[in-house]
């Protein structure tokens, strides 16, 4: 995706699937019949995992979330799975090797966004200043997933706590439920735009109706209240989405036409 003078890549870290009724509890067949593109052929969700590389004025590199990491695994209850592990491989296929990195902005502190921050103790970027936002770091401290990976991290870290300019070309817009200091990430370049949702939308169904939700937010109601406002201002606006679990990582513009929304992938 090029936004004017800046390009957003997706990086590819690699998958987790599930039962859609799983993952979005009290749904049921009847309710996916109309939103099978976004599942597989046998009725799992597949949730892409990674990050984007945003390439910024003066050859700066941003990645926007790590991925999972070299980690696999069970869903909770057993009901998926889910395999990391190619970040850096996809990174080097765009032609980016770690030391290339100049910065790392995490839109929240889920441990499938920041798992190659760093690997068996040891820095991934190691040119980095790596970002997040403060309300997250003070939610995460002590958490057994979390505070291992970001160790390593604490004299190279810096956070935000409101929303405003944070890079050229990226701002930050603070969209809290998914996590206190869940981050939608702003890139823009003269008058175009596009946004990065981190996880305040995990599959772009949660656009089409506002009642759906996915598991794992810290605050439901909230999360809600969010996302409703998001899609409130996408709408008809033609402005292009992607987050770091769409089905292929894609950017997708969220369209009005006869009084239902649309979701169109670019």
């Amino acid at each position: 995706m090029q936004i004017g003078d800046v390009s957003v890549e997706a990086i590819y870290d690699g998958v987790m699937r599930a039962p859609a009724t799983v993952f979005y509890r009290g749904t049921d067949e009847q309710q996916w019949a109309p939103h099978q593109r976004f599942l597989d052929a046998d009725g799992m969700m597949r949730f892409d995992l990674g990050g984007f590389l945003v390439r910024g004025p003066g050859n700066s590199i941003t990645l926007v979330d790590a991925g999972l990491g070299p980690r696999s695994g069970l869903v909770r209850d057993g009901a998926g799975t889910f395999q990391g592990g190619e970040l850096l491989n996809s990174l080097a296929s765009n032609g980016v090797k770690p030391e290339d990195v100049t910065n790392v902005v995490f839109t929240h502190l889920h441990f499938d966004h920041i798992g190659w921050a760093t690997n068996e103790g040891q820095i991934v970027f190691p040119k980095a200043t790596f970002r997040c936002h403060a309300h997250d770091l003070e939610h995460f401290r002590g958490n057994e997933r979390v505070q291992p990976i970001m160790d390593p991290l604490a004299d190279r870290l810096e956070t935000w706590s409101d929303s405003g300019p944070l890079l050229p070309g990226i701002d930050v817009m603070n969209a809290p439920g998914h996590t206190p200091g869940s981050t939608i990430v702003v890139v823009s370049s003269g008058t175009s735009r596009a946004l990065l949702l981190g996880d305040v939308v995990h599959c772009p169904v949660e656009l089409l109706d506002d009642e759906w939700a996915g598991v794992g937010d810290v605050d439901p109601e909230l999360a809600k209240r969010t996302r409703t406002a998001l899609t409130r201002e996408l709408e008809g606006t033609d402005t292009p989405v992607a987050a770091a679990h769409f089905p292929g990582l894609v950017f997708g513009r969220l369209l009005a036409a006869q009084g239902r929304r649309n979701w169109v992938v670019d």
